[in-house]
């Protein structure tokens, strides 16, 4: 694979880009900083931006009544509709967007266990929530790569979202482009990445690119979004890339020794057990594409789903759970 399209992601401002937490702090972040030159980013602080300063008073999400509200304790503030009306103007105003990295755990932008309080005092029980940003956005693009900056540090995750996100950014263009040619590309250059994602909605996909129909391109491109969502919703199980990582090596098989064949079966073993990412399987076949000058493999998505020099072999063996 020759280039890659640059996604757009927007950023909690805390990771990496200002020291705007409430502590007066920024989170540092390998990947962020890795990202920086391949990643278009739209840094923002929601909390700052609905008028609360730095440092400020924590806030917290605390359940009223059934409802999720976004309080601050000290000054007994609730600023709730602020943050709903925030959210809701960013989100609207985005043009494009393919992802979005948040900070974890936060009352505004954490998407997952955020502490969510029965009352104001610190005392009061505990059930977990979303933050009010995080969950604006989750409920107006439900499609795109979302994660939170500490889950990234783990490969699994790390890789499913980089994989996604690239994705989505390749067919952002595709959907500019308003090309059938393009699409027919597109669904070409990513038949394995999809085969090892959803092979019935490669099918799907499949369907909707041949378009027996004649339907405009414009009606096919939608279609395809919703399938193409559909296929990258989850990361595939490991069973089903060491699959297609199979029927890979099949296509060189009678050019390979039986060392070669031994050792790319052993890397699977590895992959299978989490003793090394995806990217080391990848990284052989990739090799052997351009040994035996294989177009068509080398052009494939599945070889290098995303910039090399994103590729991160450590691990911090946390947050397994995609």
């Amino acid at each position: 694979m020759k280039g890659f399209n640059m996604p757009v992601v927007v950023i909690s401002k805390c990771v990496e880009f200002d020291n705007c937490r409430y502590n007066g702090l920024m989170i540092s972040s390998d990947v962020v900083r890795k990202l920086v030159p391949h990643v278009d980013f739209r840094p923002v602080c929601p909390e700052v931006e609905i008028g609360l300063g730095v440092p400020r008073d924590p806030i917290r999400v605390v359940k009223m009544d059934g409802n999720l509200r976004l309080v601050q304790p000290a000054t007994d503030r609730d600023v709730t509709e602020k943050m709903e009306r925030f959210a809701r103007s960013f989100l609207d105003n985005l043009e494009e967007v393919d992802g979005f990295i948040l900070k974890g755990r936060s009352p505004s932008c954490g998407i997952k266990d955020v502490k969510a309080y029965s009352g104001s005092s610190k005392r009061m029980s505990v059930s977990r929530a979303r933050g009010l940003f995080a969950d604006a956005v989750m409920r107006r693009f439900p499609d795109s790569a979302i994660e939170e900056e500490g889950r990234l540090t783990n490969f699994r995750i790390r890789e499913h979202f980089l994989t996604k996100l690239f994705a989505l950014a390749r067919f952002r263009q595709v959907k500019l482009g308003k090309s059938m040619k393009e699409l027919v590309r597109f669904q070409t250059v990513n038949k394995y990445l999809l085969m090892a994602y959803s092979q019935k909605e490669l099918r799907a996909l499949g369907k909707v690119v041949a378009n027996q129909e004649r339907k405009p391109v414009e009606q096919v491109l939608r279609d395809y979004q919703k399938n193409l969502s559909n296929a990258l919703a989850k990361a595939p199980r490991d069973v089903s890339y060491i699959n297609v990582l199979m029927h890979l090596m099949g296509h060189f098989s009678e050019r390979l020794s039986p060392h070669e064949r031994s050792f790319f079966l052993n890397t699977l073993e590895e992959y299978r057990d989490e003793r090394v990412p995806l990217s080391v399987p990848l990284g052989i076949l990739k090799s052997w594409a351009i040994r035996f000058e294989d177009d068509y493999l080398s052009r494939q998505t599945l070889v290098q789903p995303f910039p090399e020099e994103l590729t991160d072999v450590s691990d911090s063996g946390k947050g397994r759970r995609i």
